[in-house]
């Protein structure tokens, strides 16, 4: 049954801000709708709109600026757009690659980095249809419990899987956890600035009520930095990640002098590889380094019953990612 709801077009920050103020649970932002579409097509969702808000239709949330300091980017900037800036491309090619690694050019010509950022996550116990024998209902719902604990768990996290296990989707946090990058939100009591890799909860995301994304804050990487983006999938045009790696790294003569390693799809975030990071630190980067941070890169993981052979990929991929 299709259900009957408002459309909007809001014209500033601050009223959208209102009108998810005014309408709490029951208003749902709009941009590129890559996402939002089929969740109301398929009404999987505890709480159907009675408003949506258009977005798209607030001037000045789409813009790539680099300055001294770093770089910005608003959250109507389109995925597309991303890869083809000859900013990003020179100087954050982490960034360019993760977007170009995001479904196929139509989704990203529609798809923008905010909504990348906050789309719902791709749990097939949570996105089950309304209309195939009614929604399940699970603890990130707010009623019940997580089924993919002693479900089908293939794709879910390995890593800080509590009372939820589904894995962060996005690509682009990867890659902006790694540059260390921040999360501009505007709400009814201002504007914050959240660490990427702070913004995620294995229950949703640091967005409270009336909250909206606008922008993104990166600094500047150290000059000559690797910045490798490794993505396995099942097919490469587009499926979601079945584990990806971010790694920005600053070498001098062959000596790793510091960087980030940031692991997606095995956690409710972008997950630091924090021991994998440590066992780099001040050491030359050959072969046996790399396997001794693949191995550490792994420390603390906990796999569900079918989800195992996601270890493997992570030391495959953080092994590639360190060498040169």
């Amino acid at each position: 049954m299709i259900k009957a709801l408002q459309h909007t077009d809001a014209t500033t920050v601050a009223d959208a801000v209102n009108i998810l103020s005014d309408y709490g649970d029951k208003a749902m932002l709009m941009a590129g709708g890559t996402d939002l579409l089929g969740m109301l097509k398929t009404r999987a969702s505890a709480v159907y709109p009675e408003i949506l808000i258009n977005i798209k239709t607030i001037p000045g949330l789409d813009y790539i600026k680099e300055d001294g300091e770093g770089l910005k980017i608003g959250a109507l900037t389109r995925l597309a757009d991303i890869v083809d800036s000859p900013a990003v491309r020179e100087t954050y090619p982490i960034l360019a690659d993760a977007a170009r690694s995001v479904a196929t050019p139509q989704i990203r010509n529609m798809g923008t980095l905010g909504g990348n950022m906050a789309q719902d996550t791709r749990c097939w116990y949570y996105r089950y249809p309304h209309g195939i024998g009614n929604r399940i209902m699970c603890r990130r719902k707010g009623t019940g419990k997580c089924l993919a604990v002693k479900g089908d768990n293939r794709f879910h996290a390995v890593f800080n899987g509590k009372q939820c296990f589904a894995v962060c989707p996005s690509d682009m946090a990867v890659a902006l956890a790694a540059l260390d990058a921040g999360i501009k939100i505007n709400g009814p009591k201002g504007e914050r600035l959240v660490p990427v890799i702070n913004f995620y909860h294995p229950l949703g995301l640091d967005l409270g009520p009336g909250e909206i994304i606008t922008g993104i804050d990166i600094p500047k990487p150290a000059a000559g930095s690797r910045q490798p983006f490794i993505k396995h999938r099942v097919r490469e045009s587009v499926d979601f990640a079945i584990v990806s790696v971010g790694a920005v790294l600053t070498v001098r003569d062959e000596i790793c002098t510091g960087g980030r390693i940031v692991l997606g799809a095995v956690a409710p975030g972008p997950y630091r590889a924090t021991r994998a990071e440590d066992i780099l630190s001040g050491r030359p980067i050959n072969k046996e380094t790399a396997e001794a941070a693949a191995l550490a890169s792994v420390a603390g993981a906990k796999p569900l019953s079918r989800n195992a052979y996601k270890i493997e990929i992570i030391k495959t991929l953080v092994k590639k990612a360190v060498l040169p």
